[in-house]
């Protein structure tokens, strides 16, 4: 199972990912196990010397008992020192730079998040983006057309 950040490609430019574990409930686990996350609106923040996972929306699990379940709580990220040092300090040099959640995937028994210290990309260059996957596109279809005759 592996559940991206669609939105990511496009919104942000990646400078440095990094692994993550994330603490989740059991039942957590297993509707994350399943592909139930959201992590379209989520990004991370860190708050002292602990990251956490904010607005990522983790879907109820169908066969457990959902009083006072909250969908999208503040989840706690698991980093080494090192990188949430290395992370404060790029994040501290730079205004520009957020911390991002890319995908989120089983890696053995655990679930691993995969995060990314980012660069927002502004409209022009969402655009300019968009325009040049589109000429891309259009390549790939006239070469295959040309295959075809």
């Amino acid at each position: 199972m592996k559940t991206a950040n669609r939105k990511f490609q496009r919104d942000y430019e990646l400078i440095e990912p990094y692994e993550a574990g994330i603490v989740l409930t059991g039942a957590e686990v297993k509707s994350v196990k399943q592909g139930h996350i959201k992590l379209e609106d989520a990004f991370v923040r860190i708050v002292g010397s602990e990251a956490f996972l904010i607005n990522a929306e983790v879907s109820i699990y169908n066969f457990s008992r959902p009083q006072g379940y909250d969908s999208r709580r503040s989840r706690k990220l698991l980093l080494h020192k090192k990188e949430l040092l290395r992370l404060k300090v790029k994040m501290a040099s730079s205004g520009r730079l957020t911390i991002v959640p890319v995908a989120c995937y089983n890696k053995g028994h655990l679930v691993k998040l995969q995060i990314a210290l980012a660069k927002g990309r502004k409209e022009v260059e969402k655009k300019n983006l968009d325009k040049r996957r589109d000429i891309v596109r259009d390549q790939e279809r006239e070469a295959k057309e040309y295959m075809k005759e």
